[in-house]
């Protein structure tokens, strides 16, 4: 048996909160199904954000609310604050994401109020999610800019360990490391995460990387390395960081599926399905820009024959 590695599809969300195209509601769906068929049991499919700041999430419930309902599906949707949390809660999304920015500076840009505070509502939410009636929601906590800020430069790894473990104590059912501008290194990626994962016990710990730099496969390496056995990617690389200028999106999740299953990892995703999805969404997004060596050169004649002989 191989091992498997998760791998998180957030192009429904990460991947087009900054696009010039708003994608109807039937599109977004139709994305989410096309990529379960694939094999992705795990999609970020919306963020519960005042659509006056997002005008691409204004249909959120409606996304989210389709979304659950898909066979296979482990949906889940970012909020950045307890109004947004309770809006996800009301609907039953499965597991909601909140982040806040290990870099101060960051954190008052993005959602204007220290980090700190960010922390005590994240604690306001978890209380309110264990109010709740029925089957348990999960609350993915993420950790924005952990590795360098555009504003403020480095980011203390101290730091981003206490956060880690604030969250943990605070409800927290899994950790989401992110590099949110681009500025990892794998030495840097496999010190902190060996850090992280040890210092949050048993609680899963997922990575968000950027390609900005080149390296967000080299840093997918290293946080395997360092113990983390899930990943956040877009199809098609889409994405990126409004304090990022000028920068890549997200890894591409047809690289990155491509790339654990030669290592020898199950993330049972086909690949090939993921491509003819990517060629959809191509046509949906119009001047947009897409990423992916998978996409421009195509799998090599070995790779079925690897995926037979693993089997």
């Amino acid at each position: 048996m191989r091992e498997k590695v998760c791998v998180r599809e957030v192009g429904p969300r990460d991947g087009i909160q900054m696009v010039n195209t708003i994608l109807p509601t039937e599109q977004k769906v139709a994305w989410c199904r096309a990529a379960v068929a694939a094999g992705v049991c795990n999609i970020e499919v919306t963020s519960f954000v005042p659509p006056k700041v997002v005008p691409q999430f204004v249909d959120a419930e409606d996304v989210a609310r389709r979304a659950i309902e898909i066979d296979g599906l482990r949906a889940s949707a970012l909020v950045p604050n307890l109004k947004g949390a309770e809006r996800a809660f009301a609907l039953g999304v499965p597991l909601v994401n909140y982040v806040l920015s290990a870099s101060e500076a960051h954190n008052l840009a993005n959602v204007r109020r220290s980090t700190d505070e960010s922390m005590a509502d994240f604690a306001r939410i978890a209380e309110a999610r264990d109010a709740l009636e029925g089957p348990r929601i999960a609350l993915g906590a993420g950790i924005a800019t952990s590795f360098g800020c555009t504003i403020s430069g480095a980011v203390s790894e101290d730091r981003v360990v206490q956060l880690a473990e604030q969250y943990a104590q605070a409800g927290a059912d899994e950790i989401i490391v992110a590099d949110t501008v681009g500025y990892a290194d794998p030495a840097q990626v496999r010190r902190l995460m060996a850090r992280v994962v040890s210092a949050v016990g048993k609680l899963p710990v997922l990575c968000h990387f950027h390609d900005t730099r080149g390296l967000g496969l080299a840093n997918v390496v290293a946080a395997l390395e360092a113990g983390v056995r899930a990943f956040d990617a877009s199809l098609a690389g889409l994405g990126g960081c409004p304090f990022a200028p000028g920068a890549t999106g997200n890894i591409n999740t047809e690289d990155t599926v491509y790339m654990l299953e030669q290592m020898g990892f199950d993330t049972g995703i086909d690949v090939a399905a993921l491509l003819a999805l990517r060629a959809e969404v191509e046509s949906w997004l119009p001047g947009e820009r897409f990423s992916g060596a998978i996409a421009r050169a195509g799998l090599p004649k070995t790779y079925s024959a690897r995926l037979d002989t693993a089997a």
